[in-house]
């Protein structure tokens, strides 16, 4: 494990150091804990919007993609734990 050096406002550090009382921990494992899950939220973010590219790249070299409609329903019922048929990829180019 590595040591690192944050420079911190005084604020800032005073607002690590009362959520880190509020929770329990030190300020240390409180900053450790922010820095990995701003870690994190990154990484996600990075992952659903190549996915989301990679997807908008299928739909426009196969001319198909979903009616926002059959999929709102099909979330619908799956979140109600409902049985249903996924949409089906459909034409949307002339």
């Amino acid at each position: 494990m590595t040591t690192t050096s944050l420079k911190l406002s005084d604020e800032l550090k005073q607002r690590a150091i009362a959520a880190a009382e509020k929770k329990g921990v030190s300020p240390h494992a409180f900053m450790v804990q922010a820095i990995e899950q701003a870690a994190t939220s990154a990484e996600r973010h990075a992952s659903f919007v190549s996915e989301a590219q990679a997807a908008r790249e299928q739909m426009l070299s196969t001319g198909k993609g979903y009616e926002a409609s059959e999929v709102h329903a099909y979330l619908k019922a799956r979140i109600s734990g409902n049985k249903s048929a996924k949409p089906k990829a459909r034409s949307w180019q002339s």
